[in-house]
């Protein structure tokens, strides 16, 4: 008790001349304390960009050749096990644990478009999509997805693409690809990919994250830790056309709803302004401009053991539908529904609240946009939403 008799004991100016004395030093001591922990922060962070950099700087390898680095091999990246991952997920599995949910099912004149989604026990959600375009053969389908010069032209979320590297023993390629999207952060995918071609003529590509010397961490860019895709391109028996089946999976630090979401509004948009970009590759031919090494330069022969393995799913290409009765059967599901809301004032309330979702998920609150985006949901399926599933995302 000695401190606090000795306070309540003094004159009134004295007492209060002490408790100045007292609060200023705190004072003083709470604020030595918040520099040196900013001057800390910023130095650490300072400190790891120069280290980057650093090794970075210290890499003399040329992109076409293969890294000092005894432990980095590039044709180790994307392996034949790769391959078997890609043929085992790009079937629908009848599988309790992961129940498949449609996403959207459209078409016009010229392509067809279905996409299913499932959120498994680990890992970000997995997508199962297929693509059927009239009057393409497997070859002009398989270029033009390869195209990243040419498509830099056409989707507008790729800013900028460059290769890094390439491994000319089996064909992976090393790149690094800069997206950007409304009220994001843009988003820093380096990708290692592969082809194969089988004996039936069709042609597989399977694409996952990597680290590249070339590529070091930016402050500016959000990198994409897990990114899983690949897909199967071949002929319709039967059509003029030609499937891309595709599975795909990533992770880009967004909320799961959200990005369902903004999926299954946005793909129809995107796959028809493919189309039309498709379209116009197949009469000016457009000339790849990237280096001649490349993956498609490179394409490997599918192993005979994973060979037959594809033969045997090779029928189930005869289920997709047609191009005619595709746009038949969404035309008949999406009619009836114009009756029940005014268009307008539908597509103005989804805009409101998904621009909100969005907003609240970049300012760092996931949950709140999680639950715009289930508001949104339940406003689609009360509104009559042209898109099964939900309102009933190469590399």
């Amino acid at each position: 008790m000695g401190m606090i008799e000795a306070e309540f004991s003094s004159p009134p100016v004295v007492v209060a001349a002490e408790l100045w004395r007292r609060s200023l030093v705190w004072g003083w001591a709470t604020a030595v304390a918040l520099l040196f922990i900013l001057a800390w922060h910023y130095t650490r962070g300072f400190f790891f960009v120069f280290l980057s950099r650093r090794l970075g700087r210290s890499s003399t390898n040329s992109p076409l050749s293969p890294p000092s680095d005894p432990q980095f091999r590039v044709s180790e990246i994307v392996s034949e096990d790769d391959l078997k991952f890609l043929l085992d997920n790009l079937e629908e599995k009848p599988d309790e644990a992961e129940k498949w949910e449609m996403v959207t099912e459209r078409s016009n004149n010229t392509v067809y478009y279905t996409a299913k989604c499932c959120k498994p026990k680990e890992g970000p959600l997995k997508y199962l999509s297929v693509t059927l375009f009239e009057n393409c053969s497997p070859e002009l389908l398989r270029d033009f997805y390869m195209d990243n010069d040419y498509r830099k032209l056409w989707d507008k979320t790729v800013t900028a693409f460059e290769q890094l590297e390439v491994d000319r023993s089996n064909g992976t390629e090393i790149g690094r690809m800069i997206k950007k999207f409304p009220l994001l952060t843009a988003r820093e995918y380096v990708l290692a990919w592969r082809l194969w071609e089988g004996s039936d003529g069709s042609f597989y590509c399977f694409t996952k994250e990597c680290e590249h010397s070339s590529a070091p961490r930016q402050r500016k860019f959000v990198r994409v830790e897990y990114f899983r895709s690949g897909w199967r391109i071949r002929k319709v028996p039967g059509q003029n056309a030609s499937e891309i089946r595709m599975f795909h999976q990533e992770d880009a630090g967004l909320n799961v709803d959200m990005a369902k979401l903004a999926f299954s509004k946005g793909i129809w948009s995107y796959v028809c302004k493919m189309d039309s970009a498709l379209r116009k590759y197949s009469t000016t031919r457009h000339l790849r401009q990237g280096s001649a090494v490349d993956a498609l330069s490179l394409i490997q022969k599918v192993p005979p053991g994973l060979d037959t393995k594809n033969s045997n799913n090779g029928a189930q290409i005869s289920a997709s539908p047609s191009l005619r009765e595709g746009r038949r059967s969404t035309e008949e599901v999406r009619k009836p529904k114009k009756l029940l809301r005014k268009p307008s004032r539908k597509v103005l309330a989804n805009s409101v609240i998904l621009l909100g979702g969005v907003l609240c998920l970049t300012r760092g609150n996931p949950a709140l946009g999680a639950t715009m985006a289930y508001i949104l949901t339940k406003l689609s399926k009360r509104g009559g939403s042209s898109t099964p599933g939900l309102g009933q995302t190469n590399g």
